[in-house]
This record gives C-alpha cells, sequence and structure tokens, in this order.
C-alpha cells in the first residue's frame, strides 16, 4: 500500500488542475479508469451501458494536458514522480491482470 497522489489537467486553462490521493496505487490505476468512464459518460449519456478497449483509454490519457503521479516510497519517506508513459504501464498490466483472474 502506498500514498498515491494523482496530479491532472485535462487541458492548458490552468484553473482545470485537480488532484485525487489514493492509499495505494492500483486505486489511483482504477481511478484513472474511472475518469475516462465519466468523461465517456458525458459524451454518450443516452447509453445504457459504456464499453471501451484500451487504445480509446490511452488516447484520452495522451489528449490530456498532464496526467501525473506521486507514489509514496515509505522506505526514503519521500514521493517519486511519475508520468503518462509509466502510468499507461501499469494501467496495461492492472487491466491484463484483471481480465485473467
Amino acid at each position: 500500500m502506498s500514498h498515491t497522489i494523482l496530479l491532472v489537467q485535462p487541458n492548458q486553462r490552468p484553473e482545470t488542475r485537480t488532484y485525487s490521493d489514493y492509499e495505494s496505487l492500483n486505486e489511483c490505476l482504477e481511478g484513472i479508469c474511472k475518469i475516462f468512464e465519466e468523461h465517456l459518460k458525458r459524451l454518450h449519456p443516452h447509453d445504457p451501458s459504456i464499453t471501451y478497449d484500451i487504445s480509446q483509454l490511452f488516447e484520452f490519457i495522451d489528449q490530456l494536458t498532464d496526467l501525473s503521479c506521486l507514489v509514496f516510497q515509505k522506505s526514503y519517506g519521500t514521493y517519486t514522480p511519475h508520468n503518462k508513459d509509466w502510468l499507461k504501464e501499469k494501467i496495461y498490466h492492472m487491466l491484463r491482470k484483471q481480465a485473467g483472474k
């Protein structure tokens, strides 16, 4: 369990910057998927169910002005920053593991 802070800036306007914190990296990764799912629900409000593939999720992530996270490293007592590419790799592994269950 590594406390994780997610930093999101959807577009160029500084006032769109937000952050969320999670008890673990996995919760953060699931939070990113939920952000995307909420985005899809806004785009398709009348669809009863939302489906997507990982390429659509990654395209959404790439279109964000900024997406990064800070993961607490207990052994050092500090947070380590990570970028979009690192997050996409972790999401890929998490979803692959979930699909294998």
